[in-house]
């Protein structure tokens, strides 16, 4: 058996086991030396010394059984012996015995009464919860004894038990709430830094221990850090782009001036060309970031994409698309990532089809075409932003290679993911995958 796989996964549950199962060990180790060395000791003379007095006054009876001689003899019993004697004319011994809920009990006393009686007997520890029914075998009938039970047990078994539970539950109690206590700083530290992640804002002050403080201002300072190189990033190259249109602008003007030509036509394309770039690189640069996170249906942002597609004359198949894909996310973010893979297929394969499918935590979409594919070896490149794998799929193509990686990105940012794999039509799959 691996050992490893019994031990928990979670902080709070560990801690506890470490701190609990020591003092478990050992209570359970002072329990079995209190049992066996005091306990059992003190109840076996205990037990033994009764076990001597029950087999004293029966022997007594059996040299006289005489109810004048019985009568004295319990009045002796009574006073001398703390034992109530009774016979019990033409009875017979149980045949069933009444077992103890803790063994040793019943244990002791049956050795220390096959130690001292020649007659057969029975006893019964548990009817009575001051009192130990012992009956013995005697000519003409059975001799009742009861005996108080501090005379054949030692009493502070139970008191043991009960202190040692009692110090248990407190020690669990205490150990449980103060261990949640500093867990509880770390959950939200890692919360903070999963939906950080997701490009959610979040506030968090430092709480907890020492080093789970340090932990969370270094979380602020790097999360700090992350956010300005984000600005700066979407700064540059907004500023970046906005320079390089004002000449672009010039240029398209300066071309619509001259006579048409073949050398114009070019120039004009190529101008488009940089302008498309500059939008892709300016969108790259701004992320996830911008955006706040709402509820939405995923299925409806497919089905609006479709129409746009059909109303610029292709088609797409969606006849594998849920009803409805109910998500959080950021609407923008994500139509402009399902765009991107649509844009993508469309641009490799004539037929382009969008289907999809729920677990209990999630939800996929798949956007699958009958296009070249791409090499399985040449999934984890294709995810790489300004990626443009060769050869079948880049052949005169548009762009800068930041479809996928903007899709990749959004996906991940919304704590799903996106896959590529083979389509059953032949070309490329990509599968997102996002959280209910």
């Amino acid at each position: 058996m691996d050992l490893k796989a019994l031990i928990p996964r979670g902080l709070f549950a560990r801690s506890l086991l470490i701190i609990v199962l020591p003092v478990a060990i050992m209570q359970m180790v002072v329990t079995y030396l209190f049992f066996d060395l005091h306990w059992e000791q003190v109840s076996r003379r205990l037990s033994e010394g009764a076990a001597g007095d029950v087999a004293l006054v029966t022997q007594l009876y059996a040299d006289n059984p005489t109810s004048e001689n019985l009568a004295a003899i319990t009045n002796y019993a009574r006073a001398d012996l703390r034992l109530s004697v009774a016979l019990q004319k033409q009875a017979k011994l149980p045949e069933r015995d009444r077992l103890a809920v803790i063994p040793a009990f019943d244990r002791t006393l049956r050795r220390a009464l096959s130690g001292s009686l020649r007659q057969k007997f029975w006893f019964d520890t548990t009817r009575y919860p001051d009192y130990v029914d012992i009956r013995v075998e005697v000519p003409g009938g059975v001799l009742r004894f009861l005996a108080y039970r501090d005379r054949v047990f030692a009493s502070t078994g139970g008191i043991f038990i009960l202190w040692l539970a009692g110090a248990t539950i407190l020690l669990a109690t205490v150990s449980v709430l103060f261990i949640r206590n500093q867990v509880r700083p770390m959950e939200r530290l890692a919360d903070a830094a999963d939906r950080f992640g997701r490009g959610e804002n979040v506030s968090l002050k430092p709480a907890g221990s020492a080093e789970v403080r340090r932990a969370t201002l270094a979380f602020l300072q790097m999360r700090g850090r992350i956010q300005r190189h984000i600005e700066q990033r979407t700064n540059l190259l907004a500023g970046v782009s906005h320079d390089l249109r004002t000449p672009l602008t010039r240029l398209k003007l300066q071309l619509a001036m001259m006579r048409p030509s073949s050398d114009i036509d070019e120039a004009r394309k190529d101008i488009v060309e940089m302008e498309g770039m500059l939008e892709e690189y300016l969108t790259f640069a701004q992320g996830q970031w911008s955006e706040e996170r709402e509820a939405l249906d995923l299925a409806e942002i497919a089905r609006a994409i479709i129409q746009d597609v059909a109303r610029a004359g292709r088609e797409i198949d969606g006849a594998g698309l849920a009803a409805s894909l109910p998500t959080s996310g950021r609407p923008i973010a994500l139509k402009r990532c399902l765009s991107n893979l649509v844009e993508n297929a469309l641009s490799f394969g004539p037929k382009v089809a969008i289907s999809s499918s729920e677990s209990s935590d999630a939800i996929y979409l798949y956007v699958d075409d009958d296009g070249p594919g791409i090499p399985p070896e040449s999934y984890e490149e294709a995810l790489k932003p300004f990626s443009r794998l060769d050869p079948a799929r880049n052949q005169n193509r548009k762009g800068v290679g930041l479809g996928l990686a903007l899709a990749y990105d959004a996906a991940r940012s919304h704590g799903g993911n996106l896959v590529l794999s083979r389509s059953t039509l032949g070309g490329l799959r990509v599968s997102v995958r996002l959280p209910l």
